[in-house]
C-alpha cells in the first residue's frame, strides 16, 4: 500500500511527447498510507530544479490520483514526485521507489522526445534462431563443406572443445528456417531474430568476411528474401544481427588494410604498429579486429544512409524489420575514444530514413541504462534485469555453470526479495518505452539453457514471468523442446525435428500456452506494473490498463498470502482464472491467494477506470 507511478499510459498522458510539450503525469496514493497535504513534481531541465503542483483528479477504491503538468524541456526529461505528508514528513517517489532523503537524478522517471519505437514493439514475442543448428533444407545436402569447417551429422553431439567449438558445422540454412515457420506460428512467435547470416569462418558467423551478401552456405541472398516474404505472409517479422564493434580478420575491408597503411580501409581499424600488422581486437581475439568509428568512410559504408550496410538490408528486396547489434555496449569505445552515442544515433537515423517501422535492439551485458535512454536503441538485449536475477531465484544450489557476465562457477543464489531488488534496480534506469522493448530472456545462444540448472518444476514460473513482466519475451530455439546445455556453445544444439534428443511435447504446450496468454491481453502489452507482494518464495504483481488487470502469482514454494483490501480493486464476480492452479478468494479482509510450488498462476480482474488527462 505505497504511492505508485511507472510511466505507462495510466500515469503519463503521452508516450510520444515533443520538446516544448506539456505532459500530464499522475501519482497514485493509497488512503491507507496516511493523509497527504500536497504532491509536487520535481523536474531538472538544463540541470536546474523546477516544481509543479498536483491536484487530485480521481478518488476510487481507496486511492487518490494526483495529476500535475510537466513542461518537457530536454530530450530526456527526468522527473520525480515530492509528497508532503500531514505529519510534516517529506517523501520522494522515483523509479526505485520511496525515499525519505533526496534522490539521484539518474533514478528519476523519464519521458523522452526522440522518435518513438514502432507501436508493435510492445506486442512482440521474439524467437531466436541460430541458423547452423535450426534446420537443414534439402538444398543443404548439395553444398560443399567449407575449408574451415568440421562437418557434423544432425544427430551428432555438440563439440564444446576448440576447434570444434566454433568450427563444427551442421549446415542449417535459411530455407530450413522458412520450412518450419508453421512451428513458430503454432508457438505464437511474432518476430524471428537471426544470428548473423553474413559469411564468416565459423559456425556462429560473428567473424564476418563481408556485409555485402548472405552466406551461400545459408542459401544466399535469395534464401533471405524467401524467408522474409514467407514470414511477412504469416504476420511475423524478421530481424538480422550486425557486429558494429568488429568484423572477422577475413573481411574484405580488413584484408585490404592489413599490412597496407595507404589503403583507404586502414582508417577503419586500430593499429598498434606502423606496418599495420598488429591491431586491436575484441577482447584480444585476433580473428575479430575492432572497428575505429572515427573514420568517416567507415560510417558512410556501414551505417549512414540507404546505401550503407544498415540501410540496404532493410530495403527491397530483403525487407528486414530491424537489427540486433552485437556488443553494442563496446561499439565505438576504446581508451579515450567514446563514439558510441554517435554510432547508435546514426544507425537509427538511417533506419528511420529507410523504414521507420523497424526495431533496433542493442546487446549490453551489464548495466545498460546509460546508453538506453531512447535516443536510438528501442530495447536492450541484457542479462541484468531479468536473466541473472531469475536464475538466482530459481536455480538449484551449488550448480557450477557458465553464468553469462560473471566468472564461471556457482550461480549466485537469490531469494524473492533479492530478485525484486535486482530487477527494480536495473529497470529503474530505463524510460518506460525502453523497458517495454527490453528482452526478458531466460537464455540465449550465449548462455546455458535455463532448464540445465533450474529447480524442478520452475520453468513455468520463469517463462510465465518472462511473458508477464514489461519487456519482450524471448524463446531461444530449442527451449520449447526442453533442451539443455551447460554454456553458450553447448546450448546451440541442433533442433530435434524428428523426435530425437528427447523432444518434449509438454514443453511446447507450456511455451505456446504462455505465449498465448501474453498475446491475448492488452494489459500485458504495455499496461502498467505494480508489485503487490514480495517474499523469499513468492512474488505477486499486477499489470493494469483501462480494460483489464492481470494479477500474477509466481512461486518456488507453496504460498498462502492475503493482499490487503484496496491493494487491487475487489474483483467480485469479475475474476477469470487464466493459467495455473492457484486459488483466489475475495473477502472482506482482502484477497487471499493460495497455491502449491513451484507454480505460476494468472487471473484477469477489472481494469482501472480513470477520467481523461486534463479533465
Amino acid at each position: 500500500m505505497l504511492p505508485h507511478h511507472d510511466g505507462s499510459p495510466l500515469y503519463v498522458s503521452s508516450q510520444e511527447p515533443e520538446l516544448g510539450d506539456t505532459v500530464a503525469v499522475r501519482l497514485r496514493v493509497p488512503h491507507a498510507w496516511g493523509k497527504v497535504d500536497a504532491v509536487r513534481t520535481r523536474s531538472n531541465p538544463d540541470h536546474e530544479p523546477r516544481f509543479t503542483d498536483a491536484v487530485v483528479v480521481a478518488s476510487a477504491d481507496g486511492w487518490d490520483w494526483w495529476e500535475a503538468p510537466i513542461h518537457v524541456e530536454n530530450p530526456v526529461h527526468g522527473y520525480r514526485f515530492l509528497i508532503s505528508r500531514a505529519d510534516a514528513r517529506k517523501v520522494w517517489v522515483n523509479a526505485t521507489g520511496l525515499h525519505e532523503i533526496e534522490t539521484l537524478d539518474s533514478e528519476d522517471f523519464k519521458v523522452v522526445t526522440f522518435p518513438a519505437p514502432p507501436s508493435w514493439v510492445k506486442d512482440t514475442v521474439l524467437y531466436q534462431v541460430f541458423p547452423d543448428r535450426f534446420a537443414r533444407s534439402a538444398a543443404a545436402d548439395d553444398r560443399p563443406t567449407p575449408d574451415w569447417a568440421i562437418p557434423a551429422r544432425w544427430s551428432d553431439p555438440v563439440d564444446e572443445v576448440p576447434p570444434g567449438r566454433s568450427q563444427q558445422f551442421y549446415g542449417g540454412d535459411l530455407d530450413g528456417v522458412r520450412e518450419h515457420l508453421d512451428h513458430l506460428e503454432r508457438l505464437g512467435a511474432t518476430m524471428v531474430y537471426l544470428t548473423p547470416v553474413f559469411p564468416g569462418r565459423s559456425n556462429h558467423r560473428y567473424d564476418a568476411s563481408s556485409f555485402s551478401h548472405v552466406d551461400p552456405l545459408l542459401g544466399g541472398d535469395e534464401a533471405l528474401v524467401r524467408l522474409v516474404e514467407a514470414a511477412h505472409a504469416r504476420g511475423m517479422r524478421v530481424i538480422g544481427d550486425l557486429t558494429s564493434n568488429h568484423c572477422g580478420d577475413g573481411h574484405e575491408w580488413f584484408q585490404a588494410a592489413y599490412g597496407n597503411p595507404d589503403a583507404p580501409e586502414s582508417e577503419f581499424f586500430y593499429w598498434l604498429n606502423d606496418e599495420h600488422t598488429e591491431y586491436v581486437s575484441w577482447l584480444g581475439v585476433p580473428s575479430l579486429p575492432k572497428f575505429n568509428w572515427s573514420s568517416a568512410e567507415l560510417r558512410r559504408r556501414f551505417i549512414e544512409g540507404p546505401d550503407s550496410v544498415v540501410g540496404r538490408w532493410l530495403a527491397d528486396p530483403y525487407n528486414l524489420d530491424g537489427w540486433r547489434i552485437d556488443v553494442a555496449n563496446m561499439t565505438g569505445r576504446y581508451l579515450d575514444h567514446d563514439l558510441n552515442e554517435e554510432v547508435r544515433r546514426t544507425i537509427r537515423r538511417t533506419m528511420l530514413e529507410v523504414n521507420p517501422d523497424t526495431i533496433l535492439l542493442g546487446e549490453s551485458t551489464n548495466d545498460p541504462s546509460g546508453d538506453f535512454l531512447g535516443d536510438a536503441w528501442h530495447g536492450a538485449m541484457t542479462y541484468t534485469n531479468f536473466t541473472r536475477p531469475i536464475w538466482g531465484w530459481l536455480s538449484e544450489p551449488d550448480r557450477a555453470s557458465s553464468y553469462f557476465g560473471l566468472p564461471f562457477g556457482t550461480i549466485p543464489l537469490y531469494d524473492g526479495e533479492q530478485f525484486f531488488a535486482a530487477h527494480r534496480q536495473f529497470t529503474a534506469g530505463f524510460p518506460w518505452r525502453t523497458r517495454l522493448g527490453t528482452m526478458n530472456a531466460l537464455d540465449t545462444h550465449d548462455t546455458p539453457r535455463f532448464l540445465t540448472n533450474a529447480k524442478p518444476g520452475t520453468v513455468p514460473v520463469a517463462f510465465g514471468m518472462s511473458v508477464t513482466l514489461p519487456g519482450i519475451p524471448v524463446v531461444f530455439a530449442g527451449d520449447e523442446f526442453g533442451l539443455t546445455g551447460v554454456d553458450g556453445e553447448a546450448s546451440r544444439t541442433p533442433l530435434p525435428w524428428n523426435g530425437e534428443h528427447g523432444a518434449d511435447a509438454e514443453a511446447f504446450a507450456l511455451y505456446s500456452s504462455l505465449v498465448g496468454l501474453r498475446r491475448s491481453h492488452s494489459a500485458l502489452n504495455g499496461g502498467g506494473m505494480r508489485w503487490l507482494h514480495v517474499s523469499p518464495d513468492a512474488l505477486v504483481y499486477v499489470r493494469e490498463d483501462a480494460d483489464e488487470s492481470i494479477l500474477v502469482a509466481a512461486a518456488r514454494e507453496a504460498y498462502d498470502l492475503t493482499l490487503p483490501p484496496g491493494l487491487v480493486s475487489r474483483p467480485g464476480e469479475e475474476v477469470t482464472p487464466l493459467v495455473g492452479e492457484g486459488i483466489l478468494r475475495d473477502g472482506e479482509s482482502g484477497i487471499r491467494l493460495t497455491g502449491t510450488g513451484p507454480s505460476f498462476t494468472a487471473w484477469r480482474l477489472p481494469g482501472v477506470s480513470l477520467p481523461a488527462f486534463g479533465g
